[in-house]
């Protein structure tokens, strides 16, 4: 068994596939990963959700029927092991689809380990890095602050007069401050940024459905929505109202960091939408910072990458209610000055 499992792992570093096992009903499949998704075949799909094939075929013809999903963009043609011949691989969008359409218990537990298979897929890279830096305790992780530290102030006294070296270093620090912030992560130690920013711009109800609104067209006229995209169950505008909240006359969120933080936490996980509350969220949070002038950095570069944005969203969406302030803290930190 021992064997076994490091053989999987090893497939996981290399990032080729993923092992599904259902407990309750014996069933093993290989997922294939790649471009951030999974990927199955018709048959795999079977054996995860437990029914019979003509079935699946119906859903997967109903769902492009019904424009809900484009062919094009949720099926590849992939060899299979020991084979020469193209199949049909579905991606995760696609046997999700389908596993609500069958709505059953086998499809609820592959949904809830995909979503954890994936976030871990993504953050792989930030993971391996925050591990290297476990070692470094007590006056190492001084001395590397410090280091860092001497990096920054050289960089900018623009002591250096090469390009490529100053922009070499400035790669280096930026890397070692992720380490450091993801370091400060794993051992509770993260704090709210000292500098930050007042919002000149006020998130308002009315604009924020407008701004769904044209997200649910351009996403549904390539296929990736369906009409349940962006329909309220429950209260986005309490939502909006809970970042301007006061107390004793003063605003619980100042700055633009920790409302921006809030909004996307409080979309995820409030789910006020039947469908797209990760995606409604991180694109509200990215509304939020560009109208505030907030987005990106001096030199042009996006204070959040579109990876670290979905990493975020799956940590938030899979966290207990608990770990909250460490949430805020950890987004506050990634978008801050």
């Amino acid at each position: 068994m021992k064997k076994e499992n490091k053989n999987i792992d090893e497939k996981l570093d290399r990032g080729e596939i993923a092992i599904y096992q259902n407990k309750d009903k014996g069933v093993i499949v290989e997922a294939n990963l790649k471009e951030d998704t999974i990927w199955l075949t018709q048959a795999q799909i079977t054996d995860i959700f437990g029914v019979d094939r003509s079935v699946i075929t119906k859903h997967i013809r109903n769902i492009f029927k019904d424009g809900e999903l484009e062919e094009k963009s949720n099926v590849q043609k992939m060899h299979i092991a020991n084979s020469d011949k193209l199949v049909n691989f579905y991606n995760l969008d696609m046997i999700l689809s389908v596993g609500y359409r069958v709505n059953s218990k086998q499809a609820t537990q592959f949904r809830v380990w995909a979503t954890k298979t994936l976030k871990e897929h993504i953050i792989k890279g930030y993971t391996l890095n925050s591990k290297r830096l476990e070692e470094l305790k007590g006056k190492q992780l001084n001395e590397f602050e410090q280091a860092i530290g001497l990096i920054k102030k050289t960089i900018d006294t623009k002591i250096l007069s090469g390009g490529e070296e100053s922009g070499l270093l400035k790669v280096i620090t930026e890397y070692a401050n992720s380490w450091l912030l993801l370091q400060r992560y794993d051992e509770d130690g993260l704090t709210l940024p000292r500098k930050v920013k007042k919002p000149t711009f006020s998130l308002k109800y009315d604009f924020a459905q407008l701004a769904i609104f044209d997200l649910k067209r351009d996403l549904m006229k390539k296929g990736n929505a369906s009409e349940l995209f962006g329909t309220e169950r429950s209260s986005l505008q309490g939502i909006i109202g809970n970042i301007y909240q006061t107390f004793g006359g003063s605003e619980l969120y100042s700055s633009i960091e920790e409302k921006a933080a809030h909004l996307l936490y409080f979309v995820i996980k409030d789910h006020p939408f039947a469908d797209g509350n990760k995606r409604i969220g991180s694109f509200l949070f990215i509304v939020f910072l560009a109208q505030n002038k907030h987005l990106f950095r001096k030199n042009g570069d996006k204070k959040i990458n579109d990876n670290a944005l979905v990493a975020v969203a799956l940590l938030v969406a899979e966290s207990e209610p608990s770990h909250k302030d460490t949430l805020i803290k950890l987004i506050t930190n990634l978008i801050s000055d």
